[in-house]
This record gives structure tokens, sequence and C-alpha cells, in this order.
């Protein structure tokens, strides 16, 4: 039998084994996974994106018929 892949937690660095039974992968618990998405939330993490096209598809957030907040 192998031995499982162990990979190290993204908020604590913690090693994990990737495992079924590990509910929060990648994180080692609830709570790690709780400080990420706070951390998403608050705008702390940022996919990279192409400021023009940001630019470009924020009118349309704003145009008749458009979304709205």
């Amino acid at each position: 039998m192998s031995k499982p892949l162990t990979v190290t937690c993204p908020t604590c660095s913690a090693p994990l084994e990737w495992t079924p039974a590990n509910h929060f992968r990648p994180f080692c618990s609830e709570r790690c996974k709780l400080i990420d998405l706070g951390a998403w939330a608050a705008e702390e993490h940022a996919i990279p994106g192409d400021p023009q096209l940001d630019a470009a598809f924020s009118d349309e957030l704003h145009a008749p018929g458009g979304l709205r907040h």
C-alpha cells in the first residue's frame, strides 16, 4: 500500500495527509478554512486579471439593463 500524499496547509503550514478522511482539504481544519475564506472576503487575496478587461466589463455593470448592486 502506498503512503498518502502529504501537503502543507495554505493557512498555517501544518503538514496534512491528502486523504478522503480530511474533509477540509487543502486545509488542516475548519478554522484554517474559515481564516482563508475571511481573507478572500476582506479582499486580502485576489486573482490577477487584465486591468483593461476589468475597465471594459465594469461599464456593463452600470449600463441600462446591466447588473446593479
